[in-house]
């Protein structure tokens, strides 16, 4: 086989193969075999048929397009593998013939995505400071508020609307007296005191009763979320349909031991622990995004494929969708809830989709580099306690007897390697009156 190589924009290769006349023609014959198959010649049992005779009947170029389809998938691995001895070739090769005809050498083209070049700045003794997951007695308080309010008593109540009651309305809302796409709202329940809408509605309702309607308007913050209410003058039409009385329990032992806890203090400090959890988790993260930040900005990248930066935008969705699912909406609602389609949203999350592309080829890198990676026992712990977590899923337990799994594994172990020693370079350990 011959071979000739042609570099592409965004990491991409074009090699070409040439096999000789000689290389070829023993794949004509296997061509010839395959394309008898799928006819059916009198006289004839299926792949058995004479080539003179098969080629009258279906064609000589149709014996050598088989020929050479059969001749590609023999060839292709060795030839890519060859020509990508210093850089890994990454999703599916594109594959074309671009010569093809009788008594002459097979040529095809293959179009291939590399990982691209890595040039490492500085990796270690950055000197970061590391932040410290806190939780304030405020947080705790709050927590426990939020919990109060979930077993709160509510009674239907025929008076005005009060501080603290919950209130079932009808909502209409005007720009320029042009009514909101999202701003009609039928029995929404508000809870009064709680600015849910925006500051100062609450108590533009209380005072209200039943079958009452309230007009007024409110000027929406700069910074407001919506940024198409930002700053803006937004019209109200408020229809009162019920009130209810709201009752909160008192926050005592009792309270406490409706969640089976023996006092309050004891539901405070498991409160304080679960926050504590989450929050460290979020900090750990924060922090490690802040850590490969910094080392990004002194790597250089050759061109980024377009295919890693598509692959991330997947998972990105796939994750978003996941997380919307799971609190019980619909991904579509919540694209509307954006006023994004899918190809808006996708434009947005592309800068990030690139940043997590490049911290996972620095990983990789510094991987390759320190020579960091688990060892079978390792995989093989982690793979076992995997199994004990998802004991009785059987979709999950099947998915560690598959081919790649290992593989899969193991990038990640040595991800979560290669981030643990990246702490212990760069961060400064935090010290005993920081943590006080």
């Amino acid at each position: 086989m011959k071979f000739t190589t042609k570099d592409l924009e965004k990491s991409q290769l074009e090699l070409t193969v040439e096999l000789s006349v000689e290389e070829f023609t023993p794949y004509i014959s296997k061509g010839a075999e395959k394309a008898s198959q799928q006819v059916k010649i009198e006289g004839f049992r299926p792949g058995k048929v004479p080539l003179d005779i098969l080629k009258q009947k279906i064609g000589e170029m149709t014996i050598l397009e088989e020929a050479a389809n059969i001749a590609i998938r023999k060839t292709i691995d060795e030839a890519i593998m060859k020509n990508t001895m210093d850089r890994q070739a990454i999703g599916q090769p594109q594959v074309s013939i671009s010569k093809l005809a009788p008594n002459n050498p097979l040529e095809y083209k293959v179009t291939i995505s590399l990982l691209p070049a890595v040039s490492l700045g500085k990796y270690k003794d950055l000197g970061l400071q590391e932040e410290e997951a806190k939780i304030a007695d405020s947080e705790v308080e709050q927590a426990l508020t939020r919990l109060q309010e979930t077993r709160a008593t509510e009674v239907l109540i025929d008076r005005a609307v009060q501080m603290g009651d919950k209130v079932i309305v009808d909502i209409k809302m005007f720009l320029d007296k042009v009514p909101l796409e999202d701003g009609q709202h039928q029995g929404l329940a508000v809870l009064v005191g709680k600015d849910y809408f925006v500051p100062g509605f609450d108590k533009k309702i209380i005072g209200a009763r039943k079958t009452e309607l309230k007009k007024f308007n409110l000027a929406y913050p700069d910074n407001h979320h919506q940024k198409n209410l930002a700053g803006k003058l937004v019209e109200f039409e408020v229809k009162i349909k019920e009130v209810y009385q709201r009752t909160l329990p008192k926050l005592d032992d009792s309270f406490a031991k409706v969640f089976q806890f023996k006092d309050l203090t004891e539901l405070k400090k498991n409160l304080k622990e679960s926050l504590l959890h989450e929050k460290s988790h979020q900090v750990a993260n924060k922090n490690e995004a802040k850590l490969l930040d910094k080392i990004i900005q002194d790597t250089k990248f050759g061109d980024l494929p377009e295919i890693l930066i598509e692959g991330e935008l997947k998972n990105m969705f796939s994750e978003l969708e996941q997380s919307v699912t799971q609190q019980g909406g619909k991904f579509e609602d919540y694209l509307k809830h954006l006023k994004k389609d899918r190809a808006g949203l996708t434009l947005e999350l592309t800068p990030n989709a690139i940043k997590r592309v490049k911290s996972a080829l620095v990983i990789r890198e510094i991987a390759t580099i320190e020579k960091i990676s688990p060892s079978e026992k390792e995989i093989q712990e982690k793979t076992e306690q995997l199994k004990k977590q998802y004991a009785g899923n059987q979709d999950v337990l099947k998915m560690f007897t598959e081919p790649g799994y290992h593989n899969y594994l193991a990038n990640i172990l040595t991800n979560e390697k290669v981030i643990t020693k990246l702490k212990e370079w760069n961060y400064a350990p935090i010290s005993p009156k920081q943590k006080s």
